[in-house]
């Protein structure tokens, strides 16, 4: 069992899922402002690499894509932040603290609640 109660595989697969979708939004948005359509089709298929791999975690899917957003959350801030060099608004941290405690709350939320 990895931190925060996920198994270390769950963490790996999702941060891994994160960096694919955030990168293949990334390609994509590149190939929509004048790249080509290659650069869009190359965006797609790390796209569709996020799906296939978010998946192998073998849960209740509303569990883990509930889990897996928010880190893809964490991941989409950071990258705007020091691969895009954005400046965060405070609103979207705290926005990011409300995706990140909902996260907890479905990964943990049942043994508090019952």
């Amino acid at each position: 069992m990895g931190n925060l109660g996920l198994p270390l595989g769950a963490w790996l697969v999702f941060v891994g899922s994160a960096l694919l979708e955030v990168g293949g939004d990334a390609v994509v948005r590149k190939g929509l402002r004048g790249a080509s359509v290659a650069v869009i089709l190359a965006g797609g298929l790390m796209l569709a690499g996020y799906g296939l791999l978010v998946n192998t975690v073998r849960w209740d899917f509303s569990r883990l894509l509930g889990v897996y957003v928010a880190v893809f959350a964490i991941v989409s801030i950071m990258a705007g932040k020091f691969v895009f060099g954005e400046s965060i608004a405070n609103a979207t941290w705290l926005g990011l603290l409300i995706i990140v405690a909902g996260g907890l709350v479905i990964q943990f939320g049942q043994h508090i609640i019952g």
